[in-house]
């Protein structure tokens, strides 16, 4: 009751404003269209006007949305809507004076015309000092306020002066801008919404120290990752709190707002750059689709979800066999897409009779098998569980597409399959080796996506550097000089559903890493973005490598040659193939095996499968003897995977 009162007061103070302003104008165009002399036509004509010309503004203000709204928001778009608002009801009043017998006997054409503008300079007068008046009122306060931050903003272009608007815009926001950095040296000295360009980028340090900067905000999207790191670095050796606007990419619907500006992250430092996707070929490959996600609670997982009930799926089956991390997926899913059907179903890829049950129900059209056990040195302790899940789970999800003919089949694969040491990456070598045989008799489209590792996914490297630091140290690193490929989940997740799309079946896509990123660098970076100095706050240990790992990934075999698709990002990769019928046998002496827990024999037959597998247990006296080496040959896809690729 209470608002419903406010309302319909505060709407009759701007109609009594509004009014009180349109009189004025009139009064004021009369008295200048005149010289100040009032005739006794004029006098008696005007009250027969006044009340029609302020029924007829107020309905032009009323068109254009003028009769609400917050005047200390008023930007060039409410000026035009004034200037059209005005111009729409002189006209309007112009032609009831044409209807009005005598109408333009003393309010003439050019008083017409004054009022008009009269009444834009007034309103619009009225509603730009509002505006100054508040903003320069809350600079005093921002001025006079110990809790206020000097904020000093990286870039002067369109996105660091929206910033510097909202920031003077929002009274909560205890910042106050003093100052501009740019990358371009011409704009040094200029100012912009005000505010002077003190430096260039390479005077960010001379800055900071002279001035009394507590944060500094990037809002450039052209800082370089060797930009951006310094910067980070001088803001830290300057006690200095860094933020970063992230590029309008990452912004909902484009619109930079004070709210999207965020901790600078690690995935910021590593410079990678945004993903191009054909979006119009992904929804075509995806809208209205029944998609199947297997491991859909897991960092991969969860991401695919997400992006494929943005691309329009009509349902989305999450085939999950872990309890409370479905019932949290489906929850959050259900929450952000209200649209999209969500299935989450309790199910194992190791259990072949639930996988056939998803399947013959659900009749899922496309299918993105990222189940697996991808920890090494869990892998390494547990060989028998990671084969069954990695392998035989795998085999059981691509015959259910097979079987039921899905439409696509995408494998999420890793590079840790590529000239295995471990037992997680031969058995996900195992699995693209059988995707891949049966690639080649299914009408279903059968690929597989092999990529490195992804920043920040569960038990990453990330978290737990993170956590170590939380902890207080120190971090451990395994050795010096191991390096590893990087990306960031959604861009992960991007190029796997940009690779579907363009799969005709049988290839290995590759996607892209960029350059090898040292892990201690890694460590470093994460110490620094928590505010600390490493080898000084927090101690950096060398554990040695685990048990599987290798110093350095790899993305191709030596014998795997590769071919170059219309997407910059991704590559195909020649790869080998095996008699589909043998390997059908021998997985099934596996599964058998895995069943009685045969440790021996098991790891002996997956060593058969992949012949390039070499543990690192394992030496020239102690090596299983393989029960069959399957000689794989090189083939080239067809012409037309490659083009349509």
């Amino acid at each position: 009751m209470k608002y419903f009162i406010f309302k319909v007061v505060s709407k009759a103070v701007i109609l009594l404003g509004q009014t009180m302003m349109i009189v004025t104008a009139f009064f004021f165009a009369i008295y200048l269209r005149y010289d100040g002399s009032f005739t006794a036509g004029l006098v008696a004509t005007v009250p027969f006007v006044l009340i029609p010309l302020i029924i007829i503004k107020l309905s032009s203000f009323a068109m254009m949305r003028l009769l609400s709204g917050w005047w200390r928001y008023v930007s060039i778009h409410d000026l035009v809507s004034l200037v059209k608002a005005n111009v729409l009801g002189s006209l309007l009043f112009a032609a009831f004076l044409t209807w009005l017998p005598g109408g333009f006997d003393h309010i003439t054409p050019s008083v017409i015309i004054l009022d008009g503008l009269l009444c834009f300079l007034i309103m619009s007068g009225n509603r730009v000092i509002v505006r100054i008046s508040r903003e320069y009122y809350q600079s005093v306060c921002k001025s006079c306020s110990r809790e206020t931050e000097n904020v000093l903003i990286v870039g002067a272009g369109a996105a660091g002066q929206t910033i510097v608007r909202e920031i003077r815009q929002n009274p909560h926001l205890k910042w106050k801008v003093i100052g501009f950095v740019d990358q371009d040296i011409k704009r040094v000295k200029q100012r912009f919404q005000g505010i002077q360009v003190l430096a260039d980028i390479n005077g960010l340090k001379s800055v900071l120290q002279k001035k009394s900067v507590d944060l500094v905000i990037m809002a450039n999207p052209a800082l370089g990752q060797k930009e951006l790191r310094r910067i980070v670095r001088q803001c830290h050796d300057a006690g200095v709190k860094s933020k970063i606007l992230p590029n309008v990419g990452e912004i909902l619907n484009g619109q930079l707002s004070i709210q999207s500006v965020r901790d600078v992250r690690l995935d910021d430092l590593l410079g990678r750059c945004p993903v191009r996707l054909e979006v119009n070929r992904i929804h075509h490959y995806l809208g209205n689709k029944k998609v199947l996600v297997t491991g859909a609670a897991g960092s991969i997982g969860q991401e695919i979800c997400r992006q494929v009930a943005g691309f329009g799926a009509s349902t989305v089956i999450l085939f999950e066999s872990a309890e409370t991390p479905l019932f949290q997926v489906e929850r959050d899913l259900k929450k952000q897409f209200p649209h999209v059907e969500f299935i989450p179903r309790l199910s194992d890829v190791k259990n072949a009779s639930q996988v056939d049950y998803v399947f013959r129900n659900f009749r899922p059209e496309v299918v993105f098998h990222a189940a697996a056990y991808k920890h090494v040195p869990m892998s390494e302790l547990n060989p028998v569980s990671a084969i069954e899940n990695n392998v035989i789970g795998s085999r059981n999800v691509v015959d259910a597409a097979d079987r039921f003919r899905a439409e696509h089949f995408v494998m999420v694969s890793t590079d840790k399959a590529v000239n295995p040491t471990n037992i997680m990456g031969a058995s996900k070598r195992a699995a693209e080796i059988y995707v891949q045989a049966l690639a080649r008799t299914s009408r279903t489209r059968i690929v597989t996506v092999r990529f490195g590792n992804v920043l920040g996914s569960n038990g990453s490297v990330v978290p737990i550097f993170q956590e170590q630091i939380r902890n207080g140290g120190p971090v451990t690193v395994t050795d010096p000089t191991a390096t590893r490929f990087f990306m960031t989940i959604p861009e992960a997740v991007q190029l796997v559903l940009q690779a579907g799309s363009m799969g005709e079946g049988g290839e290995i896509f590759i996607l892209e890493m960029g350059q090898q990123v040292k892990v201690l660098h890694l460590a470093e970076e994460l110490i620094r973005l928590s505010g600390m100095t490493p080898y000084k706050d927090i101690d950096i240990e060398f554990t040695g490598l685990r048990p599987g790992e290798k110093l350095h990934e790899e993305l191709l075999y030596e014998n795997e040659g590769v071919l170059k698709t219309n997407h910059e990002k991704i590559c195909v990769a020649l790869a080998c193939w095996h008699d589909p019928e043998n390997l059908k046998r021998t997985l099934e002496t596996l599964a058998k095996a895995c069943d009685t827990m045969d440790r021996d024999q098991t790891i002996s037959i997956l060593m058969s499968i992949v012949p390039e597998f070499k543990p690192q247990w394992a030496n020239k006296n102690e090596m299983i003897i393989r029960s069959r080496i399957l000689k794989p040959r090189v083939i080239r896809f067809p012409s037309h995977a490659i083009d349509s690729a």
